[in-house]
């Protein structure tokens, strides 16, 4: 059985294709977000506290380096295959080389169900894969659209940094690394032991947005909706090529494989929505939202996890 809390999608999903009046009020799923966010850094502080010194440099920049090279490599494919614009290229690329909390979430709670050793730095993961990627697609736009008036890199290095879901992570892994399981342990009930209860709510409005993104099927853009459907499975096996490379654990390694076949919905629609004003940011949610994501969650992570315990043991 997948695990209980991707139930929870599919019954969002379900509910919102039968057109029922269930809905999570928005109030409700900001504060989910926000506490499903804090957590995630907190529990991964956590587990860096007093095991900095074994961090490994090469490591983080090779995540840093994935963040770079997967948006650079989809580009050219979403601009002659998929035949999108430049803006609309640019920024479904962004949004593919950047990541998903949601999925992040997910993928976490897989592999401490499965009991798959996990890497004290792999929240950091999160962070550096969901920055390089939209600051790297702007600057490409910016070189393409030749002198076109678009928003300067310093204040899309602030807006990305400065982001909900950025400061919420850091500021957890911060708060988790200096103070460890103790110092949090008045928080645990709530947010530590809740944490399932927190991501299968979140799941369950995601499983209702993502019914009003994809119906009804846009099917003139079939291009676009093969490529969502198709691009996880391969921008899988780019992280766990890298995670087996580097010799990271089995846990670590699903982590990454999820990451790298996620998109991102939250912080690149933000980035690219003020800094390319032309893209059309309904193509970029239909695409990591409504297709990506799903796919995701009820496919390929368990695919995902199956591939990896086939190598590694």
């Amino acid at each position: 059985m997948p695990d209980i809390v991707i139930a929870f999608f599919a019954l969002g999903l379900l509910a919102g294709v039968i057109k029922s009046d269930l809905k999570v009020p928005q109030s409700i799923y900001e504060t989910l977000s926000i506490l499903l966010m804090l957590t995630l850094g907190l529990k991964g502080g956590m587990s860096l506290h007093g095991q900095t010194d074994h961090l490994q440099p090469m490591e983080l920049l090779t995540v840093v380096g994935l963040g770079f090279i997967i948006p650079l490599a989809l580009f050219p494919i979403l601009r002659l295959l998929v035949r999108l614009t430049t803006s609309d290229a640019a920024s479904i690329a962004a949004h593919y080389g950047s990541v998903s909390a949601g999925t992040f979430a997910v993928v976490m709670a897989m592999a401490e169900t499965a009991g798959w050793e996990l890497r004290p730095e792999t929240t950091l993961y999160l962070v550096m894969l969901e920055l390089p990627a939209i600051v790297i697609m702007l600057w490409l736009h910016r070189r393409l659209s030749k002198g076109e008036q678009t928003q300067s890199g310093g204040n899309i290095l602030h807006e990305a940094l400065t982001s909900r879901g950025v400061v919420l992570l850091l500021g957890g892994v911060i708060i988790g690394w200096l103070y460890g399981p103790q110092g949090l342990e008045p928080l645990a009930p709530m947010l530590l032991s809740g944490f399932k209860t927190l991501l299968a709510l979140f799941l369950l409005e995601m499983g209702l947005v993502t019914a009003k993104v994809c119906i009804p099927l846009p099917l003139k853009q079939w291009r676009l909706l093969a490529f969502a459907a198709i691009a996880p499975f391969v921008l899988a096996w780019v992280g766990i090529g890298a995670g087996i490379t580097m010799g990271l654990p089995a846990g670590t390694v699903l982590v990454l494989a999820g990451l790298t076949a996620s998109a991102s919905y939250i912080a690149a629609p933000a980035a690219i929505r003020a800094a390319i004003p032309d893209a059309n940011i309904g193509l970029a949610m239909l695409a990591s939202l409504g297709i990506t994501f799903p796919v995701n969650v009820l496919i390929g992570l368990p695919l995902y996890q199956h591939w990896i315990a086939g190598l590694m043991q």
